[in-house]
C-alpha cells in the first residue's frame, strides 16, 4: 500500500524555522531568571492574594519583559531618574520589613521597580559564586537569578 504524500504539508513544515539552543543567536544563557522559593509574607509586605488581578497581571507582564535580558542590563535602565534594578549594600535600616532568618548571609539585597511605588524585593548572590559548583548538590550557582522575597506595594522596604 503506497503512502499518500502531502507536498503542501511537507513544504509548510520545512518553512517553519527550527530554533536551537546551539544557535549563535540564542541568548537563553544570559537571560535573568526569577525564583520564588524564598518568598516570605511579612507584616509590611503582601501575599499574592492581597493584590488585585490587575496588579498581578502588571507584575507578570514586567517579569516577562525583565526576563528577556540579564540582571546587569536592568541596573543601567532608568524609570525616570531611578534604575529599574538596584543592589543594596545591606538590608536597609530604615524599613518596615523584618529581615528573614532563612536568607543566606551572603545575599545581596536588591529590588526591581514594577510601577509607581510598587517594588519587588529580593536578593542575588555575589559574583564570586558565579558558576561555582555547590559542594552538596554538585550544581552550579547562577548569579543571574533574582530570588524574590517580598512584594512591596507601598515602597516600604527602602524608605527614603
Amino acid at each position: 500500500m503506497a503512502k499518500y504524500k502531502n507536498s503542501r504539508k511537507e513544504s509548510f513544515l520545512k518553512s517553519i524555522p527550527i530554533t536551537s539552543l546551539d544557535d549563535d543567536s540564542n541568548n537563553l544563557t544570559i537571560r535573568c531568571k526569577f525564583n520564588f522559593s524564598y518568598f516570605t509574607i511579612d507584616e509590611a509586605g503582601q501575599d499574592f492574594r492581597d493584590w488585585t488581578q490587575n496588579e498581578l497581571s502588571k507584575l507578570l507582564d514586567k517579569l516577562k519583559e525583565y526576563s528577556k535580558f540579564p540582571l546587569n542590563h536592568w541596573e543601567h535602565q532608568k524609570v525616570g531618574k531611578y534604575s529599574v534594578f538596584v543592589k543594596y549594600k545591606s538590608f536597609p535600616i530604615n524599613t518596615d520589613f523584618t529581615k528573614p532568618q532563612h536568607i543566606p548571609h551572603q545575599a545581596i539585597w536588591s529590588r526591581f521597580h514594577i510601577e509607581n511605588k510598587v517594588r519587588l524585593i529580593g536578593f542575588v548572590i555575589p559574583d564570586e559564586y558565579d558558576n561555582k559548583i555547590h559542594q552538596g548538590t554538585s550544581k552550579r550557582f547562577d548569579t543571574n537569578t533574582f530570588y524574590i522575597v517580598f512584594l512591596d506595594k507601598e515602597h516600604k522596604f527602602y524608605k527614603t
